[in-house]
């Protein structure tokens, strides 16, 4: 956890995403990704100089998962935690039959957890998109829609006045996995019937085997984000890109 910390305190200072008395939730789906970054927020909350303060909300999709562990484990960190119900997987599969469902699916959860958020009077929200995240969504966009294009670290949304930040992009998907299984946190099972048979899961498995022949591919298309800079990127002149190393 502390490589998570370093990683997550300079990724938050690089892109000036905490301000004092912030109240951040963190979307968290169950996924070893948000529980990490839920962990790691509410360590860092401890001895950040920025004041803030972290609770947890859960969109339940209707898929049938058991979030009490989730819960439990709030509880245990002193987190709030807030669960709220949907028919999202059933409105999209059983009602829409949706063939192409995860682009309907992501504008319903962004809606819900909007509302939801609105409803608390919250005005920040944390995402679990980490470096892996960010550089297969690059290459979706340039593959799929012919631009260079990325989410960005800090995204200011007017139509509803929040605020979503991704702190874990400096952290590389295996660093962010064997982290969670070494604190055994309570992962949940995705329910949703497309999981793993998606483009992105496509893009996944093309970047991993242009790793294996191009070595270092990943964090060259990640300073190029930065670089040329994609909007919201940067760079400042403070901002660092993790060394590779520091991504395992």
């Amino acid at each position: 956890m502390e490589k998570i910390l370093s990683l997550v305190r300079r990724c938050a200072e690089d892109y000036e995403m905490l301000a004092p008395g912030d109240r951040v939730a963190v979307g968290v789906s169950g996924g070893k990704d948000s529980l990490v970054l839920l962990l790691a927020l509410a360590r860092l909350r401890t001895f950040y100089p920025v004041p803030f303060t972290v609770e947890a909300v859960t969109l339940d999709l209707g898929g049938g998962a058991d979030y009490a562990p989730i819960a439990a484990l709030c509880q245990r960190e002193g987190i709030p935690y807030t669960l709220i119900p949907t028919e999202i997987q059933h409105i999209i599969f059983d009602l829409r039959r949706e063939k192409n469902p995860c682009s309907m699916c992501a504008k319903m959860r962004r809606g819900a957890l909007h509302a939801a958020l609105q409803e608390r009077g919250l005005t920040k929200i944390a995402l679990g998109h980490h470096y892996d995240d960010a550089v297969e969504t690059f290459f979706m966009s340039l593959l799929f829609e012919g631009r260079l294009s990325c989410f960005q670290p800090v995204t200011y949304l007017d139509r509803t006045g929040i605020t979503q930040i991704r702190p874990l992009l400096y952290c590389g998907e295996n660093l962010v996995r064997h982290t969670a299984q070494r604190l055994d946190l309570p992962v949940v099972k995705n329910p949703c019937p497309a999981d793993g048979a998606t483009k992105r899961q496509e893009i996944k498995e093309l970047v991993y085997e242009l790793q294996g022949r191009y070595p270092g591919l990943k964090a060259r298309a990640f300073g190029a984000m930065q670089r040329l800079p994609l909007p919201a990127w940067g760079p400042k002149e403070h901002r660092r890109r993790p060394l590779p190393e520091e991504l395992e």
